[in-house]
């Protein structure tokens, strides 16, 4: 690896999962707003839902997300006679009967919820919305909390996919990051998910995390594929502890530093392609006949809030506190605090706490990075052509993709961009160069690698 490249790596940037990205979202977005969206909502379009829930009965001490420990089930079961109350004022703002394409249960753990509480959660999406006959319910679990009875719940109610953290499996790497799970408890969990007619299962792994090494995670990925999981994601452990405070109890002598990072990341994605898998985009991997890898090799994926995915729906809803949905107007995101989403939906209001209207070159710019996070490549000219953007208007980010072509990160030619071999990790900044938020705003972001 050339010092030039070196020097990328430590760069905050964002993860692109949103274009603008959430630290650029404002107030000025509300519920009305939302509903006045949500009203102008095409019938005809599938969509895609999304149901938070930010409980997990085991708190992990790398995890960067809002959740709250499930220390009783009362506030649990609360949380979701709310969540029934949202989906109805949701279903009600709509102007007709929508059909979803795809449905992610995310966290936290939705695996935290009684069997009796999915059950009845599910059946109220299903009451108000329909289900084309090829679409995707997915949801994530922790195996250290998984019951056979949620487990039997789970295929009962047709879920088709399920993802599990793995993060890693070397006891002293587990220590340090508070995440007990040997890799028994996961085999089981995973064989009685697929014998309970979950077709489809993807695996988390992390790299950067304390006391990790390239041997740890090598071994890893290894008993990962044995499992032979679908889907596997590597992320790179975002150490954000002025934003998710547990993460303080992670002694920071014990990360690797940059390099060490990049050997990880290299070697375990070096490894899963042994190991039969397809790179896709930034960091994911799949078999070759699962629907991720088909698309990406059909030109066909596609970068949400979930990360990389097969699902081209231009509006998502998100239910639940912390929540983030899109319609073709713009971005929301619930109301963080549960108490404060509570009351908000209690008086029948949409819990909105801010957003973004699409406007100027939002489009065009979510178009560039999008194609760029999923292809390491983007037809600049033909993305500008196809928008009848004004000459000129990318100036500035094709005068820091020069300099990064200097430094052999990407080849820029005809209005095409490329990432080199060397340089794809750092495809998230080529893809800030495009990102007029991020150059004027002040939001903190984890390191590019």
């Amino acid at each position: 690896m050339s010092a030039d490249i070196a020097k990328y790596m430590a760069r905050p940037v964002p993860r692109y999962t949103s274009y603008p990205t959430v630290p650029h979202f404002d107030a000025s977005v509300t519920g009305e707003t939302y509903r006045g969206w949500l009203g102008a909502l095409d019938t005809a379009r599938p969509v895609s839902l999304y149901l938070h829930v930010p409980f997990c009965r085991q708190l992990c001490w790398y995890c960067g997300c809002n959740m709250k420990l499930a220390s009783r089930y009362e506030p649990v079961a609360k949380y979701v006679d709310v969540l029934l109350k949202e989906i109805a004022l949701v279903a009600d703002a709509v102007p007709g009967r929508l059909t979803v394409s795809h449905l992610h249960w995310g966290g936290g753990t939705p695996t935290a919820l009684e069997p009796a509480d999915l059950a009845r959660a599910m059946e109220a999406v299903r009451a108000r919305f329909d289900f084309a006959d090829d679409a995707e319910i997915a949801i994530e679990s922790d195996p250290r909390t998984l019951t056979p009875a949620m487990t039997e719940m789970i295929g009962a109610l047709g879920f088709n996919r399920a993802s599990f953290g793995v993060q890693e499996f070397d006891p002293k790497v587990q220590a340090a990051i508070n995440r007990i799970q040997p890799p028994d408890m996961v085999e089981r969990s995973v064989d009685g998910l697929r014998e309970a007619g979950v077709s489809a299962i993807n695996f988390d792994l992390i790299y950067g995390l304390p006391y990790q090494s390239v041997e740890s995670i090598t071994e890893t990925v290894d008993v990962c594929a044995a499992m032979r999981p679908d889907r596997l994601a590597l992320f790179g452990y975002a150490h954000v502890p002025w934003m998710a405070k547990k993460q303080r109890m992670i002694p920071e002598e014990a990360l690797p530093g940059a390099g060490e990072r990049r050997a990880q990341a290299e070697a375990a994605s070096r490894r899963l392609v042994t190991d039969g898998y397809q790179a896709i985009g930034l960091d994911h991997f799949a078999l070759p006949t699962d629907p991720l890898a088909v698309a990406a090799r059909h030109g066909e994926l596609h970068r949400n809030f979930q990360g990389y995915t097969v699902d081209p729906c231009e509006t998502l809803l998100g239910l639940g506190a912390t929540s983030i949905g899109r319609t073709p107007h713009g971005f929301v995101q619930n109301l963080v605090e549960t108490g404060a989403w509570s009351r908000a939906v209690g008086e029948g209001l949409l819990p909105v706490a801010k957003g973004h209207a699409f406007t100027g070159e939002d489009a065009l710019r979510a178009e560039v990075i999008e194609t760029l996070m999923c292809f390491a490549e983007a037809d600049i000219a033909e993305i500008s052509a196809r928008h009848g953007a004004a000459p000129g208007w990318c100036a500035e980010a094709i005068a820091e993709l020069a300099a990064m072509q200097e430094d052999g990160i990407l080849v820029l030619e005809d209005g095409v961009v490329r990432m080199t071999e060397e340089g794809r990790p750092l495809v998230r900044v080529a893809a800030s160069a495009f990102d007029t938020y991020f150059h004027r705003g002040a939001a903190r972001h984890s390191v590019a690698v």
